[in-house]
């Protein structure tokens, strides 16, 4: 019979099997000194991103494993924010993000990027203007891996209501100019006799010269056309609505079966309704964003209340789980249960955006901590409906509405306890049918009238009283 192994058969004191358990003991040394040495090696960049933009610049490092780093601000020469990642390797991916900064970043002049020790990768930013710089870590989440974070954030934070009303002057200004131009052109082609004729008719400059045809009158300049009436006038106070593109900057939002985003499509819709608003004396709006980065959903409702804004509306157009679903639908705030089950699907799908856009729970836990967005009131909910009741009506007369009546549900971004708020699904992104709508420009301009209509409404039925201080 053949003898078994002698390491099987309990030979530990013998000479041998001391012997086998050393060579055991070098292998497993051997094995895990590998290990620390593929550990070493460092992580793998998957991507990096830059995400300019007045309010603040995020820089991403997106890696297969987490990332350890810090940083630390130049205290002599030029403002300068340095951070040091760790077990890392310079690569192709880190040397693309010094192309990325952009001439019109507000904060990153110039980046330079270099192995300051082994498996040490330094960032330099060269600074506009002193930061408050944030980083932290994101931990895997929908189609992203680990994400390193750095925002950058002025040490003082600009003051937009101010920016408001000197955007309302500025255009008083404007609008009064234009109308005493065109009264003075009115008045000079009263003047001028027409095809040089003495004591023939005048023509305000721009209309076709010489004598009227025969047999027909000649035609006197018209007056310019004064302002048109407001639903605001008389009202000594600014008007503020607030507009809340969804999404942003990592969070694409929903993506159509033909690749477009939603983060892109409702920034263009809400761009084109500020404009529209701003035709309204006395009104002016505040953009949660502008331009293509991510907001974080207590800071949208923070600058809403900041401002002070009269009504908030949130523009989405979201997917579902149904390709076929299909038209706009309008939702406030439930502080208890959804009024449906899809309601609840997409309240659930939106407040999950802070995990895919990416915030910082720290900052976030801390301001909630200071205010109030739990304490929606019964009034800002009746509010909120009859504001939802009136854009749906419109929405209804653009295209086919998915629900026709305003649902409810506990949607974060629409929890500020003293403005009126309403979340609007423009369209479905995940019908191949509306995603096309969504592109033609013509839909568009009907669909931001019929926005505008609503919110006009709105104020006709409930106009706007005298400005209280809010905490």
């Amino acid at each position: 019979m053949r003898r078994p192994p002698a390491l099987l058969q309990g030979d530990g004191g013998s000479a041998a099997g001391r012997a086998r358990r050393a060579a055991i003991a070098r292998m497993g040394l051997l094995a895990l000194s590998l290990a620390v040495t593929s550990k070493a090696s460092g992580a793998t960049i998957l991507a990096v991103r830059l995400w300019p933009a007045r309010d603040y610049t995020r820089v991403t490092v997106e890696s297969d494993e987490p990332l350890q780093a810090s940083h630390f601000l130049t205290e002599t020469g030029p403002p300068r924010l340095v951070i040091d990642i760790e077990d890392l390797t310079l690569d192709r991916a880190l040397r693309e993000l010094v192309g990325k900064v952009r001439s019109d970043d507000p904060f990153i002049a110039g980046l330079r990027v270099g192995q300051v020790r082994p498996q040490v990768v330094r960032l330099v930013l060269d600074l506009k203007q002193p930061v408050a710089p944030q980083r932290f870590a994101l931990p895997p989440f929908a189609f992203y891996r680990h994400r390193l974070v750095l925002d950058l954030h002025p040490t003082i934070e600009r003051d937009p209501l101010l920016e408001l009303v000197r955007e309302k002057e500025a255009a008083e200004r404007k609008a009064t100019q234009a109308l005493s131009d065109a009264l003075g052109a009115f008045i000079a082609g009263l003047d001028r006799p027409v095809g040089g004729s003495p004591g023939g008719v005048s023509v305000a400059p721009g209309a076709t010269s010489g004598p009227a045809p025969a047999g027909e009158p000649a035609k006197r300049p018209t007056p310019p056309a004064p302002p048109a009436p407001s639903v605001l006038a008389g009202l000594d106070r600014l008007v503020i609505v607030a507009l809340d593109p969804g999404h942003g900057g990592e969070d694409p939002g929903a993506i159509g079966p033909g690749g477009l985003r939603e983060k892109d499509v409702v920034l263009r819709i809400a761009l084109q309704l500020r404009e529209r608003l701003h035709q309204e004396p006395g009104l002016r709006v505040m953009m949660t964003r502008d331009a293509d980065y991510f907001v974080p959903l207590h800071e949208r409702v923070r600058k809403a209340r900041r401002v002070q804004a009269d009504l908030f509306v949130s523009i989405h157009a979201d997917a579902y789980i149904r390709p076929e679903a299909r038209g706009g639908s309008v939702f406030a705030l439930s502080t208890g249960a959804a009024t449906s089950s899809t309601a609840r699907w997409m309240a659930d799908k939106e407040n999950a955006a802070d995990l895919v856009g990416g915030v910082n729970v720290a900052v976030r836990d801390a301001h909630l901590l200071r205010t109030m967005l739990d304490m929606s009131t019964t009034a800002q909910i009746k509010d909120s409906l009859v504001l939802g009741e009136e854009v749906l009506s419109r929405l209804g007369r653009v295209g086919r509405l998915h629900k026709r009546r305003v649902e409810q549900a506990g949607f974060a971004v629409l929890k500020a306890p003293d403005i009126p708020s309403i979340l609007v699904e423009t369209a479905f992104i995940s019908n191949p049918e509306e995603e096309r709508l969504l592109q033609d420009l013509d839909f568009q301009t009907r669909l931001v009238d019929a926005l505008a209509q609503g919110i006009h409404r709105y104020f006709l039925r409930n106009p706007p009283l005298a400005r209280q201080r809010r905490v």
